[in-house]
């Protein structure tokens, strides 16, 4: 997994409207890079929805809220417009960006082995470094304690 101090791993990608997102274009933004394994799902929506209820404190701050999962765009289309999302969800269908920040990985559920995302955020500096990692995520408090940690 990136650390902390780490320069945020470069990417290029598309959001939920198939328009091309590239981590470079944000640069002298602080941008909240938050990856979750699936769209609809009980814990991502209340990630996702803690995000939506704090944008106006994000977007008050200048902080760009950049959600990933593995999800397809027109997943995310649904998603985004089902739950009202402001912010952009990038699709990471073959996992690059994932692979990328170290959050791709072995996950057990139910007795079940097998690949996905590992729900994990981190905070990057206007000047692209990793100013924090959340590696231990609860989703429906998550985005108020993202928020305090750019007060820091």
């Amino acid at each position: 997994m990136v650390k902390e101090g780490a320069t945020a791993p470069a990417f290029k990608t598309t959001d939920a409207n198939g328009e091309t997102v590239s981590l470079k274009d944000l640069r002298g933004q602080k941008v909240v890079l938050y990856f979750y394994p699936k769209d609809d799902t009980p814990g991502c929506t209340k990630e996702a929805c803690s995000f939506r209820d704090g944008f106006s404190k994000f977007k008050k701050r200048g902080i760009t809220i950049l959600g990933v999962s593995p999800d397809s765009e027109k997943s995310h289309q649904k998603f985004a417009t089902k739950y009202k999302l402001p912010f952009i969800l990038l699709a990471d269908t073959g996992h690059l960006i994932a692979d990328a920040y170290g959050v791709w990985g072995e996950k057990k559920f139910m007795g079940r082995t097998y690949m996905g995302i590992h729900r994990t955020t981190f905070l990057i500096d206007e000047k692209g470094k990793i100013k924090k990692v959340f590696a231990k995520v609860k989703p429906e408090d998550h985005a108020d304690e993202v928020l305090q940690a750019f007060s820091e």
